[in-house]
């Protein structure tokens, strides 16, 4: 349950990182590349200002649910220590 626990506690952190990453890269790309300005709801370089629109407003199911499975893995690690010392 320990090994469950930590799997379940670190992954939905890598996973937000890495798809965080991802889109940091194409958002540079268009800023110094292509000189223009990221549209953080199509997901496209633009040639006008576009505002900026936070993860939780675009990807609210990724966000929560990514710290729902860190909670529950957090229950399972807490879990797996309580049962295995007894």
């Amino acid at each position: 349950m320990l090994r469950i626990g930590l799997l379940l506690l670190v992954l939905p952190i890598l996973v937000l990182m890495g798809i965080y990453f991802l889109e940091l890269g194409d958002v540079r790309e268009c800023l110094l590349v292509q000189q223009g300005h990221w549209d953080y709801l199509a997901g496209t370089c633009r040639e006008t200002p576009q505002p900026f629109v936070p993860w939780i407003e675009r990807r609210p199911w990724l966000v929560n649910g990514g710290m729902l499975v860190s909670l529950a893995g957090l229950a399972c690690c807490m879990a797996g220590l309580y049962l295995k010392k007894r």
